[in-house]
């Protein structure tokens, strides 16, 4: 079976345990990928004898790039620029795909040259028992930008991308130690729709204390504030865009300010209260 022309794309720091099962998902795809390409984000464990052992039995090319722990942005960044071929996946060292997901978006994309970018269903695990998914967290196809402003609306083990779409949008930011997906989404989503799978192709492990959205938890809401941020100094949305992003962004600096002021960290809280009125006040900002 020829390989197609995609580079699978894995960030991973200490995730031993799970590394082996999303490799071999990759394997077993029913069409074959040109390259697997490994970003060691530093790991201390068993993680170099996995990849070992699996470069010694595998015949998909396996390319293992090493760092110091820099972030999961940084990895998938390294990943990017390494990548030789036209289309880009990534996946999570602790997910792993249906044997059908190369395939279908493969296929997708091929036909509907307009998309840059397709993404999938998730099925969610923990601990192995399967969760039902909030209608929020509910994929969408063609434009998205409302939705990603409201939270991370594309698992990053779903996308196929064609790398072209890097050098229109940017990479991700490595300033970001979480919402890094977030971020990029919404540099995406104000310019490109996004083409659906509507199947379960991937699935997704969590509830895990070692998990990035876990260890960054209280910080999420801080790192989301600062990509709207972004794109509302950026000058790229258009008006309806930004009263969109306008919305999102008083939502969250207003609960995000008053949560701090609860906690009493009042500074904090006045700054993210201050920050918002000084966006709703700015006439350089379109709004009706």
């Amino acid at each position: 079976m020829d390989a197609c022309p995609v580079s699978v794309i894995i960030p991973t720091y200490n995730r031993a345990e799970f590394l082996n099962r999303a490799l071999l998902s990759i394997t077993r795809q029913t069409l074959r990928c040109a390259e697997i390409i490994v970003v060691d984000d530093g790991s201390t464990d068993n993680t170099p004898a996995i990849l070992e052992a699996f470069s010694r039995t595998e015949k998909v090319p396996l390319t293992v790039l090493k760092q110091n722990n820099k972030g999961v942005a940084s990895a998938r960044n390294r990943g990017i620029v390494r990548a030789a071929h036209e289309y880009i996946v990534f996946l999570d060292s602790d997910d792993h795909w249906h044997k059908r997901k190369i395939e279908m978006q493969f296929k997708a994309l091929k036909e509907n040259p307009d998309y840059l970018i397709s993404h999938t269903r998730e099925k969610w695990l923990r601990r192995g028992i399967h969760l039902n998914q909030k209608r929020k967290h509910t994929p969408q196809h063609g434009n998205i930008f409302q939705h990603s402003l409201q939270l991370c609306a594309v698992g990053m083990s779903t996308v196929m991308v064609r790398k072209e779409l890097f050098s229109l949008v940017g990479i991700f930011d490595e300033t970001l130690r979480c919402c890094e997906d977030y971020d990029l989404w919404l540099r995406v989503s104000c310019r490109f729709s996004f083409n659906l799978i509507d199947s379960p192709l991937t699935v997704k492990e969590g509830g895990r204390a070692d998990q990035v959205s876990y260890i960054y938890r209280t910080g999420m809401d801080r790192m989301r504030i600062y990509s709207i941020k972004k794109m509302l100094d950026s000058g790229i949305l258009t008006k309806e865009q930004t009263i969109l992003a306008l919305d999102e962004f008083n939502r969250k600096c207003s609960v995000f300010g008053n949560g701090c002021i609860k906690h009493g960290k009042v500074e904090t809280g006045e700054y993210y209260l201050n920050l918002v009125k000084d966006y709703l006040n700015n006439d350089k900002i379109v709004r009706t």
